[in-house]
């Protein structure tokens, strides 16, 4: 039992990908979504998934590195909805290259998407879940952030403060029944992945040791269980869903 029945999820970068996984099996499993990307229109297949699935669908916009935006879209859910028992902070960019050749606006854009976003949007839902005195948060953070990896210092730095984040807010939110953990995918199956030559997949491939690309719905799964009463003790984590690239 992941005790999802009729609770409130919120989902940022919901429109595809593992956001819309996530979205996904969180209505599957009972849960109300409220879906946020930059544009409400991108929401569309998410939000008639998650009406299939029975459940009630929430579309909103919103940039999440604007704090009026966020601070707009949170009311907006709790007067649509009436609590938020769920955020995941899913949404993400890159912008790679290397770092020598790397703008500033490079990197300012990456870490305002990636960790001030998700700053912002889990210190608008702390708010309800401190008067609720229950909740979760799960972060989409990244390998990368564990590990780095050439031509994406800016993104690496972005998840690696998402992972201290998860850390840190865990322990401020955790005396009013607050969790906070994060997850921390490796090469997931993607319209990116799709495109790569042979030689690059094969290189990629083998430096998994089970020999395969994750699918969105791998990283949902764990998501799923994070957010509910299976998790119940579980704060401050960090999960890898990486087929073994980080043990």
């Amino acid at each position: 039992m992941t005790g999802l029945n009729d609770k409130v999820a919120f989902v940022t970068g919901a429109a595809r990908g593992i956001g819309r996984a996530i979205a996904e099996t969180l209505a599957l499993d009972g849960a109300d979504l409220v879906l946020c990307d930059l544009k409400s229109e991108w929401l569309t297949e998410t939000g008639a998934a998650v009406e299939g699935a029975g459940r009630k669908a929430l579309c909103v916009a919103a940039d999440v590195s604007d704090g009026e935006a966020v601070g707009r879209v949170v009311d907006e859910a709790l007067a649509a909805m009436g609590r938020i028992d769920v955020l995941v902070n899913n949404a993400g960019i890159t912008r790679d290259g290397l770092l020598i050749r790397m703008s500033d606006d490079d990197w300012d854009t990456v870490l305002d998407v990636n960790l001030k976003g998700a700053f912002l949007f889990t210190r608008a839902a702390a708010r309800p879940m401190m008067k609720q005195r229950s909740g979760a948060i799960v972060n989409i953070a990244s390998i990368i952030g564990l590990i780095g990896n050439a031509g994406q210092c800016n993104y690496s730095a972005s998840k690696g403060g998402l992972v201290a984040l998860t850390k840190s807010s865990a322990r401020e939110l955790a005396p009013r029944n607050i969790r906070v953990n994060a997850v921390a995918p490796g090469f997931i199956e993607s319209k990116m992945t799709e495109v790569l030559s042979e030689d690059v997949r094969q290189r990629m491939l083998d430096a998994i040791p089970m020999k395969r690309f994750g699918s969105p719905l791998d990283v949902a799964r764990v998501v799923r269980f994070l957010a509910g009463d299976a998790a119940s003790y579980m704060t401050g984590q960090v999960l890898t869903v990486s087929g073994g690239m980080v043990m």
